[in-house]
């Protein structure tokens, strides 16, 4: 996937990338992560490792392949959105995902317009 230069920052950190990808696929490997995410594989590894040490994963041993389960009940960690879990942040996104996948157009931007 082609990244556009001009924009360098993006909404989410590398863990909420990395389990969001996750999400999709519980199986992919360290390599496939760091190629999706665009970051190494040790970083991929260490950030695996914190979340796991958080109890946001869990890693499952599979032969010779890790397997990842995410705990859908652990809440967010910043105080702006410490209300919600992380099962409601997958949620969110899969919805979007779903509803671009059917062809849904987005919905428009509201902006707050002073009432008179």
């Amino acid at each position: 996937m082609e990244r556009d230069k001009t924009h360098n920052w993006t909404f989410f950190s590398n863990y909420g990338h990395i389990l969001l990808a996750l999400a999709q696929d519980p199986e992919a490997r360290l390599r496939d992560l760091a190629e999706r995410v665009g970051i190494t594989e040790r970083a991929v590894h260490r950030l695996l490792s914190e979340m796991e040490a958080a109890g946001v994963i869990s890693r499952h041993r599979e032969g010779r392949r890790n397997s990842y389960s995410i705990n859908r009940a652990v809440r967010l960690r910043h105080p702006i959105e410490d209300h919600r879990t992380v099962g409601d942040l997958i949620d969110l996104i899969d919805l979007a995902s779903s509803t671009r996948r059917r062809g849904a157009k987005p919905r428009e931007s509201t902006s707050a317009t002073p009432s008179t």
